[in-house]
């Protein structure tokens, strides 16, 4: 949903066992940062990115997400309970650069208006919903 690219930098937000940075740079080329405050799955993840010979594409480091500065990312991916996403809410309007995309699996943003929103099946049979946003298509959001 998000036209990952080679030039893209995507910050997973709770990266759990990096399964998305992985992806983006296996597939993609894209480089990526997960931030994770659970250090079994941090190690974990670390390992999955060693193994896949990805340490000069992706890290992980164990840090608490309402830390994060955001501006050097070109696409942020999330998998939070909405309240987790609307604490988030003013740092990413404040931090990230126009063109800038949000994809956020399961959970949406309050009234944030999605440029899009699929819905997939899972492995499991579970119907989910993934939701893209574009920064630019957010005008009553003041970059303050």
């Amino acid at each position: 949903m998000a036209q990952v690219t080679r030039n893209d930098v995507i910050y997973d937000l709770g990266s759990g066992d990096g399964r998305i940075l992985i992806t983006a740079a296996a597939r993609y080329g894209a480089r990526g940062v997960g931030f994770e405050i659970d250090p079994p799955l941090v190690t974990h993840s670390r390992r999955r990115i060693e193994a896949a010979g990805l340490e000069d594409r992706v890290e992980i480091r164990e840090q608490d997400i309402r830390s994060v500065d955001f501006s050097p990312a070109s696409i942020i991916t999330l998998y939070l309970f909405p309240e987790a996403n609307l604490v988030l809410e003013t740092a990413l309007k404040r931090q990230l650069k126009p063109g800038s995309k949000i994809v956020s699996h399961y959970f949406g943003m309050g009234d944030w208006s999605p440029h899009q929103v699929e819905q997939v099946t899972d492995s499991a049979g579970v119907l989910r919903s993934i939701y893209l946003w574009h920064m630019e298509d957010q005008p009553r959001w003041a970059r303050k």
